[in-house]
C-alpha cells in the first residue's frame, strides 16, 4: 500500500507511534498537532488523504473537517473519536466525512480504512484528469492519443499530409480508426473551413452512382436539382471510405473523373472543376488487388501515393488503458453515472483480450463497465477467461507497469518486481514484451 497521509493529532505521544506505524506500511505522512497549520497549503488537488483526531485545542476536528470540504468535498476525511464522540463523528458523515474510527484503533482496521480512502481518493482525482483531458481536447481526436511508437509515428505523418493537403490512402483492419484520421486530417488541414464528405463506397450502387456521386441538373421529385457529393466536397475533403467496396464501373468511372479535372452532373450545360482532397480507406491489400486486375490501377496510384497505415489496438497494446479510460467516463458522463474502479479483472481483460473489433469493440466494453454490466460471459463460454488466463493477463500488465515506471529500462524494472534476471526475461518471452516499446 502506497500513498500520502496528512495526520492531525495533539497528543505528541500518540501521533508519533501513528506516525511510525504508517509509514512502517508504506504510506508517506505529514504530521501536524494543530488544524490550522494542516491547513496550510491544502488545495484541492490534493492527492492523498486525511486522519484526524476530533477533540483538539484551537480549531477541533469537526471545524477542520468544514474547511476540508469547502476546499474539496470530495477529499477523504477520516476522524478519530473517542467513545463519546460518536454522535459528532456520526453526523461528520452525514456531512461528508469519509469515516470515523474509535480510539484505540487496531493496526489492521486503520489501515484497512486508508486504504480504502486513498483507493477512492485516486479514482476521484483519475477521474478529475480524464474530465480536464477530455475538456481540453475538445475537438480533438482521443483515439489517435497514445504513447506507443506506431502512434506517435501516425501522429507526425498526419501533421504532414494535413499540411500538405494532398491525396492520401489509409490503411488498417476496420475498426482501427481510419474515419477518425480521415477527419483529423481534414481538421488540421487547410480545406478545415470547407465540407468533410463521408461516401461509404460499399453502400454505394452501380444504377445511381452518377446521380450520388456527380449530381443532376434535372429537377427531382421535389422540382430541386440533385447536389452530387462530389460537389459537395468542392474544396473540401472527400473520403472514400472502404474504397475496395466499389464495383470496377465505379472505380472505372471516378478513375476517369479524377484524371479529368472536372465533372458534368447529369443535364448540366458545362462541366465544374474538381478541387477537393482525396482521401480514402480500405482494409484490403489494395496493391495486390490492383496488380491481379481487381482495382482499378489509375485510381489505384491516384489514392496511393500516400499511405497512413492505422495499427490495430493489438499494434498498440500499451495504449489500451488509456483509451479504456476515456470511453469509459465519456459514457459515465452520458450515463450520468460514476466511473467504477479499475479491477483486477478489468485490468487483466485489457491486457490479456486480442480486440480483434478494435475500437469499437473497447469502446463497447467501457460502456457495459459504465453500466455495471459483468465484462465476461456468466455462462462459461469459450470467450470467458479462466483464473489462470486472468493470472497471467495481470502478471503481464503489472510488468508493462514496471517497464513504463522505469521508461524501458529492464534492470530498473525488474528491481521494481523484484525478479531474478532469468525470470524477469523468461516472463518477457513468455508475455512477448518488449522493453525497447517503453523507451522514450
Amino acid at each position: 500500500m502506497t500513498g500520502l497521509v496528512r495526520l492531525v493529532d495533539d497528543d505528541e505521544d500518540l501521533r508519533a507511534v501513528q506516525v511510525q506505524t504508517l509509514k512502517m506500511a508504506g504510506l508517506q505522512v505529514e504530521d501536524f498537532s494543530l488544524a490550522a497549520d494542516a491547513l496550510k497549503g491544502m488545495t484541492r488537488d490534493y492527492p492523498g488523504v486525511v486522519l484526524s483526531d476530533v477533540r483538539m485545542p484551537g480549531m477541533d476536528g469537526l471545524q477542520f473537517f468544514g474547511h476540508l470540504h469547502a476546499i474539496d468535498a470530495d477529499l477523504p476525511v477520516i476522524l478519530l473519536t473517542g467513545h463519546g464522540d460518536v454522535p459528532m463523528a456520526v453526523a461528520a458523515l452525514k456531512a461528508g466525512a469519509y469515516d470515523f474510527l474509535t480510539k484505540p484503533v487496531a493496526r489492521d482496521g486503520l489501515l484497512a480504512a486508508l486504504n480504502r480512502a486513498l483507493s477512492a481518493r485516486a479514482l476521484v482525482l483519475e477521474n478529475r484528469d480524464l474530465r480536464q483531458a477530455s475538456h481540453d481536447a475538445s475537438g480533438s481526436f482521443p483515439e489517435l492519443s497514445g504513447s506507443s511508437e506506431v502512434m506517435a509515428h501516425l501522429r507526425a505523418a498526419l501533421d504532414r499530409v494535413a499540411g500538405a493537403g494532398g491525396s492520401a490512402l489509409l490503411t488498417g483492419p476496420d475498426g482501427a480508426g481510419k474515419l477518425v484520421l480521415a477527419r483529423a486530417i481534414h481538421r488540421q488541414g487547410p480545406r478545415r473551413a470547407r465540407s468533410f464528405v463521408h461516401l461509404a463506397c460499399d453502400a454505394l450502387d452501380d444504377a445511381r452512382f452518377e446521380a450520388d456521386l456527380l449530381g443532376s441538373e434535372a429537377p427531382g421529385p421535389r422540382g430541386t436539382r440533385q447536389t452530387g457529393q462530389l460537389e459537395r466536397a468542392q474544396r473540401g475533403v472527400l473520403f472514400l471510405d472502404r474504397v475496395d467496396g466499389l464495383s470496377p464501373s465505379m472505380q472505372a468511372r471516378l478513375a476517369a473523373v479524377l484524371e479529368a479535372g472536372e465533372f458534368w452532373p447529369t443535364g448540366a450545360a458545362a462541366p465544374r472543376p474538381t478541387d477537393v482532397q482525396l482521401l480514402a480507406s480500405t482494409s484490403a491489400d489494395l496493391a495486390r488487388l490492383a496488380a491481379d486486375g481487381r482495382f482499378d490501377t489509375r485510381l489505384f496510384y491516384r489514392l496511393s501515393g500516400t499511405v497512413l497505415p492505422v495499427p490495430s489496438l493489438a499494434e498498440r497494446r500499451e495504449d489500451i488503458p488509456a483509451l479504456y479510460r476515456h470511453f469509459l467516463l465519456a459514457a459515465c458522463a452520458r450515463l450520468d453515472r460514476p466511473a467504477p474502479a479499475m479491477t483486477g479483472a478489468v485490468k487483466a481483460r485489457l491486457s490479456g483480450h486480442g480486440w480483434p473489433g478494435n475500437l469499437p469493440e473497447l469502446r463497447g466494453f467501457a460502456e457495459s463497465q459504465a453500466l455495471g454490466v459483468t465484462p465476461f460471459d456468466a455462462q462459461g463460454n469459450n470467450d470467458a477467461p479462466g483464473l489462470a488466463d486472468l493470472v497471467a493477463a495481470y502478471e503481464a500488465e503489472l510488468i508493462r507497469d514496471a517497464l513504463r515506471l522505469a521508461g524501458g529500462n529492464a534492470t530498473a524494472a525488474m528491481g521494481r518486481l523484484q525478479l531474478p534476471r532469468k525470470t524477469f526475461y523468461d516472463k518477457l518471452a513468455r508475455h512477448g514484451i518488449r522493453p525497447t516499446d517503453f523507451r522514450r
